[in-house]
């Protein structure tokens, strides 16, 4: 039954994951835009967990997704303290003001 529970998790994972790679560049879209267009609607919180869980290393874009405010809400700095995910954002032409970026203008 565990095991059945893992790969039906790990199914899920790379759902998600399939579609965050889609996600161009100097685009964001929302943890729930990203949960709608996997087929899990009302699963952000999935998206977030699965983002969270992946190995440092991994080439998807996980900076590209953000909460639906446009919020940046990772906290991954590096070693001069400055939120990786903005920088990122911000390499790709992404403006991000405050913690925030403006949904209307570079939603995917």
């Amino acid at each position: 039954m565990q095991e059945e529970n893992l790969s039906h998790r790990d199914e899920l994972a790379r759902m998600i994951l399939a579609v965050v790679a889609l996600i161009p560049h100097g685009k964001v879209a929302s943890y729930g835009q990203v949960a709608r267009m996997a087929g899990l609607p009302r699963h952000a919180r999935l998206v977030g967990r699965v983002l969270g869980q992946m190995e440092a290393g991994v080439d998807i874009p996980w900076h590209r997704v953000i909460n639906s405010q446009g919020r940046i809400r990772v906290n991954k700095l590096n070693e001069q303290g400055e939120n990786i995910q903005q920088i990122k954002l911000l390499e790709e032409g992404v403006v991000v003001l405050n913690g925030k970026v403006n949904m209307k203008q570079f939603v995917w």
